[in-house]
């Protein structure tokens, strides 16, 4: 497989394809601080074996972790243990470690070099590029961050097998949301070969460089989300809320996957794509969608989730909806009572709005 240079305000940095050997690791080491997955740290336990004990900090990596205070926690080891300006960090994990690692290391001594080795598909197909460093504020997912890439990336396919199904589903949902705005016809395939590949991993490489090919080409464009590349919150605004409501019990692409399909219900019900296009686009999504439900009396929870997104402008919520396959928009919506109706009667009728 290719690898991937992406040019970034900072340098130009890349994704290299690699193995998982003690060649690999044993590179990584000179003048690094690991910080590392629990979970991966407990089925990797050789990644940990090439560093001095106390140049090893392990995390867990959940969303609760991923904030001010847990990063506060991770920053006071690493001043402890004697990191200096010229040391430098390694995340080996998946996209939570990713925005601890990244965001210390913007932070620190005004900003530490870091690399990264993602573990799970998401981070491998998605995150590991594009510069974002995001951590949780005032039950807020990603609220607070800054733009740092890290200097390189190193993607390990072995990492794929030991992952659970739950991440896999996750990961495909990121990738589908990239295929659905290029209109690309990996989002069917994808799909069509979706049982296949929740069980054999090494079918996703394929699906793994189309995404971050589509992704690079916009954040070369749009590294700092002013303008093009905010169509890439797709489903996002309304996935963050179902994973902040569900206490983050569903998984990051899989809330993306039904923030998708609600974007694509409140288009249909604003008229601005038909019941044939949204019937489409629901049949492509339809096997990644998670099972949790929100009940009526949380909506104003959700409601007030979806008010609290950072992409918000005044009173207005801003969606990226749908106004054709391919044709993603930024759309502030005003009328919230009409919103807040619409978004009610999606979750009372869940999956029965195709007529296919």
């Amino acid at each position: 497989m290719s690898d991937l240079k992406i040019q970034s305000y900072r340098r130009q940095y890349e994704v290299v394809f690699a193995y998982l050997n003690t060649r690999l690791v044993n590179s990584l080491v000179k003048d690094t601080f690991l910080i590392i997955d629990s979970n991966v740290d407990r089925f990797y336990p050789e990644i940990a074996a090439y560093f001095n004990h106390d140049r090893i900090v392990v995390i867990e990596a959940s969303e609760k972790t991923k904030t001010l205070t847990g990063c506060e926690e991770v920053l006071k080891l690493l001043v402890e243990r004697g990191m200096k300006k010229n040391h430098k960090l390694l995340a080996v994990g998946g996209g939570v470690t990713q925005d601890i690692t990244s965001f210390v290391a913007s932070v620190l001594y005004r900003g530490v070099e870091w690399e990264f080795l993602p573990t799970t598909l998401l981070a491998q197909a998605d995150s590991c590029i594009g510069s974002k460093t995001s951590i949780n504020f005032a039950n807020a997912k990603n609220l607070l961050g800054t733009f740092y890439p890290p200097s390189k990336i190193y993607c390990c396919l072995e990492f794929l097998e030991t992952l659970s199904i739950d991440d896999v589903k996750s990961g495909i949902g990121e990738m589908l949301h990239y295929f659905l705005y290029a209109d690309s016809p990996l989002a069917v395939e994808i799909m069509n070969n979706y049982s296949t590949l929740l069980k054999n991993r090494e079918g996703l490489e394929k699906y793994i460089l189309a995404s971050l090919e589509i992704k690079k080409e916009m954040i070369e464009k749009d590294e700092f989300d002013q303008t093009i590349r905010r169509v890439f919150n797709y489903g996002h605004t309304f996935g963050h809320a179902i994973e902040a409501l569900s206490d983050y019990t569903v998984s990051h692409g899989q809330a993306v996957t039904r923030g998708m399909d609600i974007a694509n219900f409140v288009a249909l019900r604003r008229g601005l794509i038909s019941q044939e296009t949204y019937d489409e686009l629901h049949k492509v999504l339809e096997k990644n969608l998670p099972s949790y439900q929100i009940d009526p009396k949380d909506l104003d929870a959700y409601f007030k989730l979806l008010s609290k997104d950072k992409k918000n402008i005044g009173k207005s919520v801003v969606c990226i909806l749908p106004y054709g396959k391919g044709d993603l928009r930024v759309t502030p919506i005003k009328d919230l009572r009409t919103f807040k109706a619409q978004l009610a009667e999606y979750w009372r009728t869940r999956d029965e709005h195709s007529t296919q």
